[in-house]
């Protein structure tokens, strides 16, 4: 089955997409009209992002979505505790949890896992990232080079599956060396949380090939994602495996396709360029291989919003509205749902959507487009239409 996904805003989210600061959350200045926490008389109303964070993912399950991807960055409270927290209001909601892997001991995070695994009923996924160098990386102190970094998550979920059943499992590798570990009962054999991988480098795709459950990548022009596919596939056939392509990207969806025309003009009226531009400057100081890959369409002052569309429906103008992907989908309804067709026909099998503000769009997207999303269906009731 297809699975669909939205994104929960870890670091603040705004009330309306024209909004030019942070409005929802206390990781921007404290503002009038604020909301979680709210400011009345000069304090605040004691409503903490957690409480909006949770009303998200409760919306995001009524709609009809598997789960959200739980991003983690340095403007982010932890992915892995917020997790716990919603595991215990939600009932089918599945959380992603972003995590780099050298920022736990391998053998801790599978026991880490496994009791998530206990404790929600197995609605544990992992977007596994190795991280985008530059600034980002050297925060929390991780020097290693580019390819070595692949190195080492290829290691650490050597380690991590090794233990997962139980034990006794060693290994001696450039990273980690461990005797004789493994889980104990009863968390031994929990069900194991599937690895949506992203990275786009040769080393990236090679350890996909290996750990990979879903190869994640951002949107990009349809034959890129085809040649990327396949060859993970190549790759993945080596080992004797399967992995499924999988694609994040952001939905700007409305009744009409000049509906969403007309809100992508009110939100690119909004934008402060001078603070845009020192964050895409910012984004190219990694040595990450997937971030520069729409470098040709990004978006500029002097730019028209329909200047950005580089393929039906596929708008490259999403980068300045919020931290993220710049290329994402724009039109009608009926128009968001037939480019999703269009990804499952190349054999996606896995999405991460985003909208903002992220409560009212994950229900406007899972009541309006993914009905209309015809592979959805059943494999054979979609191959016999």
């Amino acid at each position: 089955m297809i699975q669909f996904h939205w994104r929960l805003p870890m670091h603040g989210d705004k009330a309306d997409i024209d909004k030019s600061t942070l409005t929802r959350g206390n990781w921007g200045p404290p503002l009038d009209g604020n909301q979680a926490p709210g400011f009345r008389g000069g304090g605040s109303d004691g409503v903490p992002y957690h409480d909006y964070l949770l009303e998200t993912a409760k919306a995001i399950e009524i709609a009809g979505f598997d789960g959200a991807l739980i991003p983690s960055f340095q403007d982010t409270d932890d992915p892995w505790v917020a997790a716990a927290a919603i595991a215990r209001h939600t009932k089918t909601f599945r959380f992603m949890i972003a995590f780099q892997p050298p920022w736990i001991n391998p053998v801790y995070a599978a026991k880490a896992s496994a009791s998530l695994q206990r404790l929600s009923g197995g609605r544990l996924l992992f977007n596994i990232i190795t991280g985008g160098g530059g600034a980002g990386q050297l925060w929390w102190g991780d020097r290693i080079a580019h390819d070595d970094r692949y190195r080492r998550t290829t290691e650490f979920l050597d380690v991590f599956k090794g233990v997962w059943n139980g034990g006794p499992f060693s290994y001696d590798g450039k990273f980690y060396q461990v005797e004789n570990a493994g889980l104990p009962e009863p968390l031994a054999g929990q069900k194991w949380p599937e690895l949506y991988f992203a990275g786009s480098s040769n080393a990236a795709l090679e350890a996909q090939g290996k750990h990979a459950d879903f190869n994640l990548t951002h949107l990009e022009p349809f034959e890129q994602l085809r040649i990327k596919f396949d060859r993970v596939k190549e790759l993945a056939s080596k080992e004797g495996r399967t992995v499924k392509p999988a694609v994040r990207f952001d939905i700007l969806a409305r009744d009409t396709e000049e509906e969403a025309w007309a809100e992508a003009r009110r939100a690119y009226a909004a934008i402060d360029w001078d603070a845009r531009e020192r964050q895409f400057s910012a984004q190219r100081r990694g040595d990450s291989v997937g971030s520069p890959i729409a470098e040709a369409v990004r978006p500029q002052r002097n730019k028209r919003v329909e200047d950005l569309l580089i393929a039906p429906n596929l708008w490259a103008g999403f980068g300045p509205l919020r931290p993220g992907p710049g290329l994402g989908v724009i039109g009608s309804y009926e128009q968001a749902a037939e480019r999703i067709d269009d990804l499952i026909d190349i054999g996606v099998e896995g999405f991460i959507l985003s909208g903002t503000p992220a409560l009212e769009e994950a229900l406007r997207v899972g009541e309006e487009v993914l009905p209309l999303v015809r592979g959805r269906l059943e494999p054979a009731r979609y191959a016999a239409e």
